[in-house]
């Protein structure tokens, strides 16, 4: 069963009309009769959009009505100015435009002068517009106006030239505009978007009135269209050369500069040899137009960037005419030449959005050349035939490119492949497809593929399209169990399912038309349904979990009767195998056919079990399985179904009761989840039944009741759900009592908020069923109870439901318990266990929802404000929250204070961290777009920040420590002593104890301290008190006090985040109603910064950085330019500091260096031009490269340690992909470096970039192909490692002398084994790479004789891609051959085993 979305009602914004327009319209209304004056007046007087759309339909045919004199009455004038107006005064995305537009284009013929008149006036005064923020306004109405709207069209017709002038003008002004607002991204980006309409409408205007070009244009050159188009096309050719702008501009100005280009030159059959020579960079001045050099002249005289030859690509094929062949042979010569072009183009673009327009484009091509060879020259077919050289480039590409990290880009690459397949069909038409030698080949290549490259599936399911399922079958009859055994990873189930259903459902249609009769469903269910179910009895877990979810229902969708046969086979044995803990068995496989049969609509539960098809029994057998999918599946097949308001039956809800009695404790997350899934549905399932019940009830006839007597009364079913809902959650609550297990907990909970949720409809609808009264003030009491649940996820759940449930909770608390509560909450808010106080924060948030929680809790708390309960507009819910953030800001200060005096007592008594988390939760719940105490709130913030900064300046000592986690001493000896009072000069720490002033040596007092415990006498003081009874409690003590310092700054740096995100700053320099100011959020950013780049602790600096990211995040929104430019400025001084060696922490990985940089650069809006990005990586490069003259190596360090944290960031995503190349350039060099820092930094770079080229690894097996890829691919998405790895590797093998190989071992060696042996070859490898792999064999070979035996085996391994299939005999005989003989003087047991193991992998591969 799918849950439905309901559907949105569709939001009309109503147009209004000014006091003259309405003047004029009543001045010409008839009150008697209906003109069409009182219609618009009428109209215009409604307020619903969708009333008023009904009533401008009515427009038409009264004026259809109107007699043929009706044109010269001045109301008809009158009323189409309104219309006119109000057309262009309407929004482009107003439904109400396209109505309007819709009526008028079917205006009576003798209205039409008269309209046309009207709307040209309006479109005049449109066109008069001026500023550059108002244009976007005009350029939707040119765009509407041409949109299949006929007097829109005439009016632009009739100001062609004004419109030209306006589009001309709009260009420059924006470009202008952006110019002056560089740096400002949000206006930035809004003007950008703004200048892409404009260059769309000016192509739109050529396009649909050519007419009006042609006209006045050739012999003109004077002329002002003639000149106006040379402007356009020069602003085009800007646009297009302009990096800066954004990509889908510069994309638009390529087709527009094709398109003006193809309109102006003539003659039009040599605007091909123009383009090919613009693109191929031979372009000659004397052969080209005056008027082009001028416009067009950086295009042909400056040598253009892969980019802008890439955008020009795109134009030609989009804008040219390729059907027909009406470019002649001139066309054809572009079409190659274009082919040649993008496939050049394909090694250097590695940017991720370019690599996408690239195959986007691709496939582009491959259209246009399938038009052109329909009418092409037989030379044309001789070029694009699948033996060509072209195809064969376009193939490699396939190749390189079908397992891109993009998922755009293999999408692209196989509409490639599958075009490439229809031009070659083309080529040959007439001859037998099924046995051309170039499928035959393709089918070969790709079977010898191994399963785990995706591209194999996509390109084969292209392949059975051409050439049948039949003949793919016949040279390996076993290919769908290979493919059902590849159905175990999850990675490759879609890939897999997707090319078995093109399979099946080919060979299902290839023995339909061979075989009149249907003889043949048994040979089809030999091959395709019978390893299905072997699978399902007997598969592993996985397996048989995605061949459920992506292949069965596809089956039985192609073959709905199969299903018959699956449960005839599996019921033969579903006694005898009942499966097992690992295994589904007979009944497990049913159960799932069952379920899936069910949920597609091929089979209904009565059905089943009144046919014999499935008992109660064996459902209640898969209920209780021990497989827990086997227990899933039979939820499933009860709660799953096609019909959302199919009746639940009394059985299904019987045996949903029996399952809830021993599956609420399934220790598996996703099982929990299933479950609450499963059963949600059949919660939507009764409620949607149950209205239609209710529908049915009310329109039925008592003869109808008197005649139905004998089936189940809507009544009677109703009462039955109702009874069945009440019994679900009595069992639910019963579950809930305390000490219940965590997994118990959580699936009832889960259960209990889809009930709230699903049972929770509008007031006045008849409703089956309300778990309002089923809650009584102890099940409050258990949901409560819920809160001291040590996992949050409970908490979350508890708290969410008692949301839905608080005004039947809070009726059933009395003022004595409630008191209790915010008690309770208060004292777990200062709490030693830091869960205690997420347990506060939770209890707080419910009660602030409370309305009488200032009388009942707050009085003896603070002092009551009467003016605040006066005030009636204030929410609740902020009046509570104000002042419980008051009071628990009272509690953080005084004990700031007391925690100045002594950290440890603090640490041991009062940790501060709870009172600031509870705030922190109190802030996030508020909606700070809608408060009304605002005064109180800006004071509010200015005291949290304040409190914020005390407090840091208390812990901050603490966790900026070189030493965090060993503050306190606990050792006896004098130098760990002398150390802990360097630490101390260090941090100088707020503190005036003297356990932390005087470093003490606990040796002298251990017996002190003994006699004391024997004695039971009082201690001395409170140091004593908490290192008293035995030596470890100090270890708690300093325990305590490490936890207290590094969650405090936590809670702080999550506190200043919120503050931050939910209080953004109104950007004017004037006092405003912004609830915190600029100069706040550029000292929250200062004090980021410090903490960030000072502290030790990583508990400290992980949580200032997720305060961090909030900070800025908010800063790239922000309309302030002086905070806008925070980022660049922090990044700016961090890259500066990191150059001059200072003081910042050099251990620990750079600590937080590499946060500040990561949140700096993950602020930076997703589809800018990542400047930021750019020039870190530039700075960060050249830092991390080993410079021996270099004084220090610490900023080599700290760039090698920022380097690994960028690669590792998902949310720079292929962003960072360009300098991977780079990366593996410096960890390779970093790891020969003299300094221990240096090359173990380079170690953790070099594995993270591991990770980011070739995935994460998955399973345990350390040479998974599932982590590989092909040698063509890998140096193709990385080209300059090809020359960097061979003069590496050149050089390590130099060191391998054979006189002092046993005492030199290069510290390269290992990793450049390690990425070579990550490669793999593939019998796809062609003849046209760029890049031999021939040159790196004799290296490799070399490596084979490393005194290393893990090297000899790595060589072995790196050795088998470098070697295509057809070389693998003359290598294995020259390696053989190299092998000394018996009578060899110097005979190396290591050479003679590293060139063994090189024989036998490239042999075994």
């Amino acid at each position: 069963m799918v849950l439905k979305k309901k559907k949105k009602e569709i939001q009309v914004d109503a147009f209004f009309l000014d006091h003259q327009q309405l003047e004029k319209l009543q001045r010409f209304s008839k009150a008697e009769e209906q003109n069409l004056a009182s219609l618009l007046l009428h109209c215009a007087q409604l307020n619903n959009g969708i009333q008023q759309i009904q009533c401008i339909k009515k427009i038409m045919p009264l004026m259809e009505k109107m007699g043929q004199n009706s044109a010269c009455d001045p109301m008809v004038k009158a009323c189409l100015d309104i219309l006119g107006e109000t057309y262009f005064s309407l929004g482009a995305k107003n439904p109400l435009k396209k109505v309007l537009a819709s009526s008028l284009n079917g205006l009576p013929e003798r209205f039409m002068t008269l309209a046309v008149q009207s709307f040209v006036c309006c479109l005049r005064d449109e066109l008069k517009t001026t500023d550059v923020y108002l244009y976007r306004k005009v350029l939707d109405n040119l765009s509407s106006c041409m949109e299949d709207f006929s007097l829109g069209r005439a009016s632009v017709k009739n100001l062609f030239e004004e419109v030209l002038q306006f589009l001309q003008k709009s260009l420059l002004d924006i470009q202008e505009e952006n110019r002056k607002n560089h740096g400002n991204h949000v206006v930035q980006t809004q003007l950008m978007h703004d200048l892409l309409i404009a260059i769309k409408v000016s192509m739109m205007l050529v396009q649909k009135l050519q007419e009006n070009i042609q006209g006045s244009l050739w012999k003109h050159h004077e002329s002002f269209v003639w000149q106006s188009m040379c402007s356009l096309l020069k602003s085009s050719t800007n646009f297009l050369m302009d990096a800066a702008l954004l990509q889908t501009v510069q994309t638009t100005s390529g087709l527009a500069v094709i398109l003006f280009s193809k309109t102006m030159y003539e003659p039009a059959e040599e605007l091909p040899s123009l383009v090919s020579d613009l693109l191929l960079g031979s372009i000659k001045h004397t052969d080209v137009p005056v008027w082009f050099l001028s416009n067009c002249g950086t295009l042909c005289t400056e040598e253009c960037p892969d980019s802008v030859l890439l955008f020009l690509c795109h134009g030609a094929l989009a804008m040219l005419e390729w059907k027909n062949g009406s470019m002649g042979e001139n066309g054809e010569k572009l079409l190659l030449d274009i082919a040649s072009v993008l496939l050049s183009l394909s090694s250097e673009l590695k940017e991720s959005s370019m690599a996408m327009s690239l195959s986007r484009i691709l496939a582009i091509w491959t259209n246009s050349a399938q038009a052109a060879l329909v009418s092409g020259s037989p030379n044309l077919k001789i070029k694009l035939n699948g033996n060509s050289d072209i195809i064969g480039k376009l193939l490699e590409y396939i190749y390189t490119h079908w397992e891109h990290p993009l998922d755009a880009v293999r999408h692209q690459t196989k509409l490639i492949f599958k075009n490439l397949l229809q031009i070659h069909r083309t080529t040959i038409t007439g001859s037998n497809e099924k046995s051309d030698p170039f499928f035959a080949r393709l089918i070969k290549h790709l079977l010898s593929l191994e399963w785990h490259v995706k591209g194999k599936y996509a390109s084969l399911g292209c392949l059975v399209e051409c050439v049948g399922t039949e003949n793919i079958l016949r040279l390996d009859r076993t290919i769908p169990v290979q493919i059902l055994d590849v159905m175990n990873d999850q990675s490759l189930a879609p890939y897999a399912s997707d090319l078995l259903e093109t399979m099946f459902t080919n060979h299902k249609a290839h023995f339909t038309l061979s075989f009149q009769e249907s003889t043949w469903i048994d040979q089809w269910h030999d091959i395709w349904v019978s390893p299905l179910l072997v699978i399902l009895c007997e598969g592993n877990h996985d397996q048989t979990t995605y061949i459920i979810d992506y292949y069965l229902p596809k089956l039985l969708k192609c073959s709905p009767d199969s299903l018959s046969y699956m449960i005839r086979i599996l019921q033969a044995s579903a006694d005898a195998n009942l499966g097992s803990r690992s295994t589904r068995g007979a009944l497990g496989a049913l159960m799932a056919c069952l379920r899936t049969a069910r949920a597609h609509g091929h089979l209904e539960l009565s059905t089943m079990m009144s046919s014999g098809l499935v008992s109660t029994e064996c459902i209640k057998q898969g209920l209780v399985h021990q497989h827990n999918q086997v227990c899933i599946d039979a939820l499933g097949l009860l709660c799953e179904t096609h019909r959302s308001t199919e009746i639940v039956s009394m059985e299904e809800m019987q045996l949903i009761q029996f399952f809830m009695m021993y599956n609420l404790n399934s220790q598996s997350p996703s099982v929990r989840q299933q479950i609450g899934s499963l059963l949600r549905k059949l919660f939507c399932r009764i409620q949607e039944s149950s209205q239609m019940l209710y529908k049915l009830e009310q329109n039925k006839t008592k003869q109808e009741l008197l005649e139905n007597s004998t089936k189940r009364h809507p009544l009677g079913i109703l009462q039955q759900y109702k009874d069945f809902m009440s019994s679900v959650c009595d069992r639910l609550f019963e579950v809930l009592f305390p000490g219940s297990s965590h997994p118990t907990r959580f699936s009832a909970l889960t259960i209990l908020g889809s009930v709230a949720e699903t049972f929770s409809v509008p007031k006045g609808q008849a409703q089956v069923f309300q778990l309002d009264q089923e809650i009584d003030s102890t099940r409050v009491r258990t949901l409560i109870q819920c809160f001291a649940s040590t996992f949050e996820e409970v908490k979350v759940l508890a708290f969410g439901l008692l949301m839905k449930l608080r005004d039947v909770a809070f009726n059933l608390q009395d003022s004595e318990n409630l008191d209790l509560l915010f008690q309770a909450a208060m004292d777990l808010s200062t709490s030693t266990k830091p869960y205690d106080c997420v347990t506060a924060s939770y209890l707080l948030n419910f009660l602030v929802h409370h309305k009488g929680l200032q009388h009942i809790c707050l009085g003896k708390w603070l002092e009551h404000n009467p003016q605040m309960d006066e005030n009636t507009l204030v929410s609740t819910v902020e009046k509570n929250t104000l002042a419980v953030i008051k009071l628990l800001l009272v509690n953080v200060e005084e004990e700031i204070f007391q925690a100045k005096k002594s950290l440890l007592q603090a640490a041991a008594s009062f940790p501060m961290y709870g009172r600031v988390h509870c705030i922190t939760g109190a802030l996030q719940q508020l909606p700070f777009n809608n408060l009304t105490l605002v005064a109180e709130w800006k004071e509010m913030v200015a005291r949290l920040i304040l409190m914020s900064y005390k407090l840091s300046a208390v812990v901050s000592p603490v966790v900026q420590s070189s030493s965090p986690e060993g503050l306190i001493p606990m050792d006896s000896d004098s130098e760990s002593a002398g150390r802990l009072q360097m630490i101390l000069h260090e941090i100088q720490p707020q503190d005036t104890n003297d356990y932390f002033i005087q470093a003490k040596i606990l040796k002298e007092h251990c017996k002190v301290e003994s006699e004391k415990l024997a004695d039971h006498r009082p201690m001395d003081n409170i140091c004593t008190e908490m290192r008293g009874k035995e030596r470890q409690t100090c270890d708690v003590t300093a325990q305590m006090v490490l936890v207290c310092c590094w969650r405090s700054m936590k809670e702080v740096s999550l506190l200043l985040g919120t503050l931050c995100k939910l209080l953004p700053s109104h950007a004017t320099s004037e006092p405003s109603d912004g609830l915190i100011t600029v100069e706040q959020v550029k000292n929250i950013g200062d004090y980021f910064k410090h903490h960030l780049l000072q502290s030790r602790h990583r508990g400290a600096f992980e949580l200032a950085y997720a305060g961090f990211v909030q900070l800025t995040e908010m800063l790239s929104r922000c309309n302030s330019e002086s905070l806008r430019k925070m980022p660049v400025q922090w990044l700016s001084g961090v890259l500066e500091e990191i150059k001059s060696s200072s003081t910042l922490c050099a251990t620990r990985r750079s600590a937080g260096i590499p946060f500040y940089i990561q949140a700096l650069l993950a602020s930076e809006p997703k589809k800018s031009k990542t400047d930021l990005l750019k020039m870190t990586m530039k700075e960060l490069i050249s830092l991390a490269a080993p410079l021996n003259e270099s004084p220090s190596v610490i900023p080599q360090v700290h760039a090698l340690n920022i380097l690994r944290a960028l690669f590792r960031d998902t949310r720079l995503g292929e962003n960072i992909m360009p300098y991977v190349a780079d990366g593996i350039q410096v960890a390779i060099l970093g790891f020969t470096s003299p300094v221990w820092a240096v090359r173990n930094s380079s170690t953790l770079l070099f594995s993270a970039l591991i990770t980011r080229i070739f995935g994460v690894k998955r399973g345990k097996d350390e040479n998974s192909k599932k982590n590989r890829m092909t040698g063509r691919e890998f140096f193709s998405r990385f080209p300059s490692l090809y020359p960097f790895l061979l003069k590496q590797l050149e050089v390590v093998t130099n060191t391998l002398n054979s006189e002092v190989e046993e005492l030199k071992i290069h510290p390269s060696l290992f990793l450049l084994l390690l990425i070579l042996g990550r490669l793999y070859p593939s019998p796809m490898d062609g003849t046209y790479s760029a890049l031999s792999m021939a040159p790196f064999v004799p290296f490799i070979i070399r490596c084979g004789h490393s005194p290393v035996y893990r090297s000899r085996e790595m060589s072995g391994r790196a050795l088998v891609p470098f070697v295509t299939v057809n070389e693998v005999p003359h290598t294995v005989l020259s390696l053989l051959e190299g092998l000394p003989d018996s009578t060899s003087p110097c005979i190396r047991q290591n050479n003679i085993h590293g060139t063994l193991l090189q024989c036998s992998y490239v042999v075994k591969a």
